[in-house]
């Protein structure tokens, strides 16, 4: 009698354990993409070494996507607007080389991925799919060679600007901010033969970072479906980088798919101003690095890294996250959103996302706001795959 009772205890107890939480079993059974991440310039090319344990130094690390049940990851190329001919597309490659570095060193926890048959076999084998996405279209240095040489190296989209404009393509930094006398906005005959080689080659063409303007003329002549790497929405936060409901609608049709950012300045409407104040407090610092010519995104970084409790208070809820996804959800269907991190290009990222280890609160998230398993893995990775599949040649 005293057997059986224990029996009875045992397997109600294991089976609460079991269903504790049932957002991490379906969260770690799913493919779980994430298509915009900094790491290889944010700490790589910094010396800090991406296979070892960077908590507290970084966003991101090998172990700690593992931890949070990563599966794909695309790895940004980027060097910002101080890179230009003869040094823009050295530094791809070098980062670039970064990677494969990395890979090399770790055979058995991740792999380069280039078509959707090895990010299967990535998959089954447990390993990180690793991938490239090139961040700003002058990195090609107005080569098409140049493109073609990145897109064999594994570089599976490109963002046709980044905040810089090219000679070819409008940014939407430079087409909101009217700081630059005649600019004339959208893509050149130049900037549509890009976007109609990287539809030949099989190369995504990302759509984030561009104006209004380049962006229809680029959704009018793409021939496949367009990644958003990225992005967030318009309407809840109008922010120049994010998407306003006709560009969402267009995209929607198009059969593309808007990764949202984790940025909180993409984000909350609200968080610009508050980080404004909390900036301007600190005035003879910030003034002090703009003068030694740092970056923006820079800047940002060394002040939230040297006084984190003030920067942790200004962070979203991860409702907002969450409230934008949606907004998207039900303009134009579930087929049409995914996750862009863009950890380790942000300096705040909502409460509960610290790093990629949290990656699972986002799948309990959406089980609370009462989406459905099947529609969780598309929006975990299911529509990246999809997407990658469409821009494959056959």
């Amino acid at each position: 009698m005293m057997r059986d009772l224990i029996i009875v205890f045992l397997f109600a107890f294991t089976g609460k354990l079991i269903n504790a939480q049932p957002y991490k079993k379906l969260h770690f059974n799913a493919i779980v993409a994430d298509t915009h991440n900094d790491v290889l310039s944010t700490a790589s090319m910094k010396g800090l070494k991406f296979d070892s344990d960077l908590k507290g130094k970084t966003h991101s690390d090998l172990n700690r996507m593992k931890e949070g049940g990563l599966d794909v990851q695309m790895f940004s190329v980027f060097c910002d607007e101080r890179f230009g001919k003869d040094t823009a597309y050295k530094f791809a490659n070098i980062e670039i080389d970064s990677l494969y570095a990395i890979i090399a060193r770790n055979p058995n926890a991740m792999m380069l991925v280039k078509t959707p048959a090895d990010l299967q076999k990535a998959v089954k084998e447990k390993k990180l799919a690793a991938m490239i996405g090139v961040e700003g279209g002058h990195m090609i240095e107005d080569n098409l060679d140049y493109l073609n040489k990145l897109f064999e190296r594994g570089g599976r989209y490109m963002t046709l600007t980044w905040n810089n404009s090219t000679s070819w393509a409008t940014s939407a930094k430079d087409e909101t901010e009217n700081i630059i006398p005649n600019l004339k906005k959208g893509l050149t005959d130049f900037g549509k033969q890009v976007v109609k080689r990287m539809n030949e080659l099989g190369m995504m063409v990302d759509l984030s970072h561009v104006g209004e303007q380049t962006f229809w003329d680029a959704i009018n002549i793409v021939t496949k479906p367009v990644i958003v790497s990225h992005s967030c929405v318009y309407n809840l936060c109008p922010h120049r980088r994010n998407l306003k409901d006709e560009q969402i609608k267009a995209i929607g049709k198009n059969g593309g798919v808007i990764h949202l950012n984790f940025y909180s300045g993409f984000l909350d409407s609200t968080y610009e101003k508050r980080k404004t104040i909390f900036l301007t407090a600190h005035k003879t610092e910030t003034d002090s690095l703009n003068n030694l010519k740092w970056a923006g995104y820079e800047v940002d970084e060394y002040m939230s890294k040297k006084y984190p409790q003030e920067v942790a208070s200004l962070r979203p809820a991860l409702s907002l996250l969450i409230d934008h996804l949606d907004y998207i959800v039900k303009l134009i269907g579930v087929d049409h959103v995914g996750l862009g991190s863009d950890f380790d290009g942000i300096e705040s990222a909502p409460q509960q996302l610290n790093g990629v280890e949290d990656l699972p609160v986002i799948t309990k998230a959406l089980m609370e706001r009462g989406y459905s398993k099947k529609d969780i893995r598309k929006i975990l990775g299911g529509n990246f795959l999809r997407l990658l599949e469409a821009n494959t040649p056959k």
